[in-house]
C-alpha cells in the first residue's frame, strides 16, 4: 500500500530539485539575486511565499494537535496570527519595500537597520545577526522534528535494517538533504518559487481533509464533533483564562519581527504590487487556519467515534491520512506536510546565511569579497546552520509547537518593536534601536528560563514570553532613544 505513497513523495522532492536547478540559472550569479530574487517577485508569489514560510510544521502537526486535545479555544492562536499577519502587511510590508532599497539597496534586515542608524550601524549589523542565527536555529529544528515525526510515524516498517537510524533520525536526514540541496543551488528564488508550490499544496491538503474527515467513512457528517467527551470541546472560552487569551492572541506580535517573513517585502517588485499580495496573502492564511481548525476537531471526533488511539496528538494529521485516502493521496498529504515543513526551513536557512554573509564575513573578513565568493560563502553557511538545527532536532521528544513558541517569541519580541518604529518614527535612535534589540531578546530568553511561560511564581499559570517581551523593548527603543536623540542629531 505504501509504494504510491513513496512514489508521491519521490515526485514530490524531484519537483523541488527540479525548481532549484531552474532558480540556478535564473538568480544566482550575485549576492542581490541570491539573496533577494532581483527584487522581482510578483504579487501570488511574494504572497504565498511569505504565508507557507510562516506555516511551518506546526500548521498541519502542532496546531491541530493542540485543538484535538483542548477544543476550539486553542483557535484564539490562529485568530491571533491572523491579525497580527494583516497589520503587518499594513504597517510593514510597504514601507519596508521602500525604504530597504532608498536606503543603500539594503539586502538583509540588519544591512537595513545598520543604513537607517548609520551612528551604530556595526553594532546593530552584528547584534541582529547574532539573534537571528541563533533563534532560526532553534526554528529550523522544530522543521526537522516535523519531519522526523512523519517518517517515524508512516514509513518505519520501511527503513532498512542495519543502518543504525531509528525512522525519526532518518526522517530529520532525508528532510535536511532535500531542503540543502535546492536552498543552497537556488537561493532566495528557488526558495520562493517552491513556496508557492507547497503553499497550493497545503491550501489543498487542509481544504480536503476536513472534508473527508466528517463526510466520509466513519465521519457521520461531523455530528460526532459535538459528542467529544470533553467539556467544552466547540466553546472558545471554555477554560479560558485572562493569562491563556494573552498568551493565545498575542502569537499576532510576532509577525512585525520575523525576518524570514519580512524579508519577502523587501523582496516584491514594487510598492503597488502589496494590495494584491495582501490579498492573496490573507485569503490563503484564512483558508489554511480554517483547515487545520478542521482537522484538529473534527480529528478527534473521528477518533472517538471509531475508538482509535492516539499516542501524539501531533500526529492526527498523519494518521488520518493513512486511514482514509488512497496512497497516492496520502503522499500528497505527506507532501502538503513536508511542504510546511521545508518552506519555512528553506526561508530561515537563507535568512541566518545572508547574515553570516553580509553581516559577518564581508563586514570583518573580507569587506571586498566578490559577488561569486559571497554567494559560496553563503551557500557554506546555509549548511553549517543546518547540521547546527539538526544537532538540537535529535531528541525525538521534542514539541514542535514548544519550539516554535519560543523562537517565534524571541524574534517578536527582539525585532517587532525595532522595526515597526524604525520604519514609522523619526526620532527613533541607533542607540534606541539596539537596546530594544538586546532587551527584547534578553527578556524573551530569561523568561523561558525561569519558567514563567508555564507557570508565574505562586500561580499555576504562565504568559507567553512575547508579551513581556515586546512590551520590555518597547519601552527601552522610546526611552533610550530619546535621552540619546541630541547626540544622535549632533553627529
Amino acid at each position: 500500500m505504501q509504494t504510491g505513497t513513496l512514489v508521491t513523495l519521490a515526485l514530490y522532492f524531484i519537483a523541488m530539485l527540479g525548481i532549484g536547478l531552474y532558480a540556478w540559472r535564473r538568480s544566482s550569479a550575485t549576492s542581490e539575486g541570491y539573496l533577494l530574487a532581483g527584487r522581482s517577485l510578483s504579487p501570488s508569489v511574494t504572497a504565498l511565499s511569505a504565508g507557507a514560510s510562516d506555516m511551518s510544521g506546526w500548521l498541519l502537526l502542532g496546531l491541530p494537535g493542540a485543538l484535538y486535545v483542548a477544543g476550539l479555544s486553542a483557535a484564539w492562536i490562529g485568530i491571533g496570527l491572523t491579525l497580527g499577519a494583516l497589520a503587518n502587511w499594513i504597517l510593514v510590508a510597504p514601507r519596508l519595500r521602500e525604504q530597504s532599497e532608498a536606503r543603500g539597496n539594503a539586502l538583509t534586515i540588519p544591512e537595513f537597520l545598520a543604513n537607517r542608524f548609520p551612528d551604530s550601524a556595526t553594532a546593530l549589523r552584528v547584534t541582529s545577526a547574532v539573534v537571528i542565527v541563533l533563534f532560526f536555529t532553534v526554528y529550523t529544528a522544530s522543521g526537522l522534528v516535523a519531519g522526523g515525526k512523519l517518517f517515524e510515524t508512516a514509513f518505519a516498517d520501511l527503513l532498512p535494517r542495519g543502518l543504525g537510524l531509528s525512522p525519526y533520525i532518518a526522517g530529520v536526514a532525508i528532510t535536511l538533504a532535500v531542503v540543502l540541496a535546492y536552498t543552497m543551488i537556488g537561493g532566495f528564488l528557488a526558495v520562493s518559487l517552491t513556496d508557492f508550490v507547497q503553499g497550493v499544496i497545503m491550501l489543498l491538503a487542509l481544504v480536503v481533509m476536513p472534508l473527508v474527515i466528517m463526510f466520509g467513512p466513519g465521519g457521520s457528517a461531523g455530528a460526532s464533533i459535538a459528542a467529544v467527551p470533553v467539556p467544552g470541546f466547540l466553546s472558545l472560552t471554555q477554560g479560558m483564562t485572562l493569562l491563556g487569551f494573552l498568551s493565545a492572541v498575542t502569537w499576532g506580535l510576532g509577525y512585525f519581527g520575523q525576518p524570514h517573513i519580512i524579508v519577502r517585502f523587501m523582496a516584491i517588485r514594487s510598492v503597488k504590487d502589496i494590495p494584491v499580495a495582501r490579498a492573496i496573502g490573507m485569503v490563503w492564511m484564512v483558508l489554511c487556519l480554517a483547515g487545520a481548525v478542521g482537522v484538529g476537531l473534527a480529528g478527534r471526533a473521528y477518533v472517538e467515534r471509531n475508538g482509535l488511539a492516539v499516542a501524539d496528538p501531533e500526529t492526527i494529521f498523519i494518521l488520518l491520512a493513512q486511514l482514509l485516502f488512497h496512497p497516492l493521496i496520502t503522499g500528497f498529504l505527506y507532501a502538503a506536510l513536508l511542504a510546511a515543513v521545508m518552506s519555512t526551513i528553506s526561508s530561515q536557512l537563507l535568512v541566518s546565511s545572508s547574515s553570516l554573509t553580509e553581516d559577518f564575513y564581508r563586514l570583518f573578513l573580507r569587506r571586498d569579497a566578490g559577488e561569486r565568493e559571497a554567494v559560496t560563502v553563503g551557500r557554506i553557511c546555509v549548511a553549517l546552520v543546518a547540521l547546527a538545527a539538526a544537532v538540537i532536532a535529535r531528541d525525538p521528544a521534542s514539541e514542535v509547537l514548544g519550539l516554535v513558541a519560543h523562537a517565534w517569541a524571541g524574534f517578536g519580541a527582539a525585532f517587532g518593536p525595532m522595526i515597526l518604529l524604525a520604519l514609522t518614527w523619526d526620532r527613533m535612535t541607533g542607540a534606541g534601536a539596539v537596546a530594544g534589540l538586546v532587551t527584547g531578546a534578553a527578556v524573551v530568553a530569561g523568561w523561558i528560563a525561569l519558567g514563567w511561560d508555564a507557570a508565574l511564581p505562586g500561580m499555576s499559570e504562565g504568559l507567553y514570553e512575547i508579551v513581556p517581551g515586546f512590551i520590555a523593548a518597547w519601552l527601552a527603543i522610546v526611552v533610550v532613544s530619546r535621552l540619546t536623540a541630541a547626540r544622535s542629531r549632533a553627529e
